[in-house]
């Protein structure tokens, strides 16, 4: 099990309050309906306290997005070294990947929570909050892969010319389906079904750039 997300060692209590009061409140309300004043009611804190913080509702929701998204980048960099760091038997080293990344991860609850806002009112939000999360999420893990994909090939594992096509191909191949099925992770899916679609998501990759296909 993971640890949940926490804000950094030294942050005060109240802003320790207000950051996890916000993700709860962008996550079930979304960035549009979600208000300074619901964030303070659900924080405890008056809305004043808030400002002291932030200067408004667009930099405090890019401010625990980010770090967030840092934690979660950090926990999914773990499981690429953990899986596909010279394996024993790469087809299951990607299968087993893919179902850590394309379940639920536990302790990011909140995290995948702003995500579906992401998706859901993309239009809508600004820029600099969806250009920061693609940066320094997706994109993140996606150059991880690659290099990991490289070092593979150059072991002779695998054949890739483009590491990150076949990192997108990987993510597009092994868990986009999962992700579409479970409305990212709003009804999480069985454990069979996960499974089911990662193991051909990835049988689908090797055919593609397995060394002995």
């Amino acid at each position: 099990m993971t640890a949940p997300i926490t804000t950094r060692p030294g942050r005060p209590a109240k802003r320790m309050a207000i950051d996890h009061a916000a993700r709860a409140v962008f996550g079930r309300e979304g960035y549009t309906r979600a208000s300074m004043d619901g964030i303070a009611a659900e924080a405890g804190v008056s809305k004043r306290t808030i400002y002291n913080h932030y200067q408004d509702k667009e930099q405090l929701l890019l401010s625990v997005l980010q770090e967030s998204t840092h934690a979660v980048a950090a926990h999914q960099q773990e499981l690429i070294e953990r899986h596909l760091s010279d394996p024993a038997d790469l087809r299951a080293g990607l299968v087993a990947l893919g179902r850590a990344l394309a379940a639920p991860q536990s302790g990011f609850e909140q995290h995948f929570a702003l995500v579906r806002v992401i998706f859901a009112e993309a239009s809508r939000l600004p820029a600099e909050v969806t250009g920061r999360w693609r940066t320094e999420g997706p994109q993140r893990i996606q150059a991880l892969l690659a290099q990991r994909f490289t070092s593979l090939t150059e072991a002779g594992r695998l054949r890739v010319d483009d590491p990150q096509e076949a990192a997108a191909h990987f993510t597009q191949l092994a868990m986009s389906e999962a992700y579409e099925r479970s409305f990212h992770g709003a009804l999480p899916l069985p454990a069979g079904e996960v499974d089911a679609l990662v193991a051909s998501g990835v049988a689908a990759f090797l055919r593609l750039y397995g060394a002995e296909g």
